[in-house]
């Protein structure tokens, strides 16, 4: 299925809720952009390969233009969130459970920006909707366990590969231009860096992007009395236009706060090593986009440096940094699920 712009209109116009839903993913979205897309461009900034400002700006045109090819080409991502979990029957319900959603979402995110902790807004997204779900149909029969399932592999194909490909092209790299002159390898993996630095923020914003597309699509068809969670999606152009946007507002707006804690602080990297670390990054979030698996920027590159890091030498990884960010995901879940369970509870008793 796919929504045209006049539908969208039609229906913002005259429903106050789904214009309440449509400014708090915008802003989820912004957050996002704050928080998981400067992941993509912070082995590029910790090498010096460029300036935090450049390496943002670049971020954010990437984001914008990543989820409008990729998006085009596999809506596979948007059809795995669209289909997760079932908010029932009654589309002014839903739709409330919908907003208290985005509500956990953003503040669970904001918090974590604020105190520098790269979160995953990915994972926070899903945990917001099975626990706005499971609070409207007051049963864990509101999970689509065929769908649900894809985020754990997810989990472990970013983990996984994000951890193993790091670790293979560092020592992959490291023979290869063993014998080459320091000076030419660092200047020719500074440019490297930049590249893939630009195609993990592109596939970053196919990934995120496509996520919030479907809550889009979701909140449209249960104000328009369509109902949800079945069928196939088409991302319209019009929508794919509104989430790069905003995407890259975000990105252009904050992100040096999560640069600092993810390039710099866990891991002290070489061009070659940054490049390694983004390669892996990028190999891995292409292989879940196509697959259709929600997976986490933030912890696919998070396990790439440490791979990258564990490579050269366990003790190059600041592991207690490491061990905090692997405490702050698993806490997102439950965390940011009861959050959404809460919110809806209070938003179903109060409107």
């Amino acid at each position: 299925m796919t929504i045209d712009w006049s539908l969208f209109i039609t229906e913002l116009i005259s429903n106050p809720l789904l214009l309440a839903v449509t400014i708090l993913n915008i802003g989820v979205i912004i957050v996002n952009g704050a928080t998981d897309a400067p992941n993509a461009i912070a082995t590029v900034v910790s090498t010096r390969a460029m300036k935090p400002r450049r390496a943002i700006m670049m971020a954010a045109a990437c984001n914008f233009v990543g989820l409008l090819v990729i998006s085009a080409i596999s809506p596979a991502v948007a059809q795995t969130i669209f289909g997760m979990v079932d908010f029932g029957g009654d589309s002014y319900k839903a739709l409330v459970t919908l907003m208290a959603a985005m509500v956990a979402i953003i503040v669970w995110g904001s918090v974590a920006w604020w105190f520098g902790i790269p979160t995953s807004q990915s994972h926070s997204l899903i945990a917001g909707l099975t626990g706005a779900a499971i609070a409207l149909m007051g049963s864990f029969d509101a999970i689509n366990w065929n769908e649900w399932i894809k985020v754990i592999y997810g989990i472990l194909l970013s983990t996984l590969m994000g951890f193993g490909l790091g670790w293979v092209f560092y020592n992959i790299i490291k023979r290869l231009f063993r014998n080459v002159n320091r000076q030419n390898a660092n200047t020719f993996f500074r440019w490297a860096q930049i590249f893939s630095g630009a195609g993990v923020a592109f596939m970053h914003g196919a990934q995120d992007g496509q996520k919030f597309m479907s809550i889009f699509i979701l909140a449209i068809l249960m104000a328009a009395g369509m109902g949800t969670g079945s069928g196939s999606l088409t991302l319209p152009v019009w929508l794919m236009l509104l989430c790069a946007l905003s995407m890259g507002v975000g990105t252009g707006v904050g992100g040096e706060r999560i640069i600092k804690s993810v390039g710099v602080d866990m891991v002290k990297l070489e061009a070659f090593q940054g490049f390694a670390a983004s390669a892996s990054t990028f190999v891995s979030l292409i292989v879940a986009t196509f697959g259709g698996l929600p997976v986490s920027t933030t912890h696919t590159n998070t396990t790439a440096i440490m791979g990258v890091g564990a490579a050269k030498s366990p003790k190059a990884v600041k592991w207690s940094i490491a061990i905090d960010m692997v405490k702050t995901w698993v806490l997102t879940f439950p965390g940011c699920g009861i959050m959404g369970f809460v919110f809806a509870k209070l938003f179903l008793f109060l409107l």
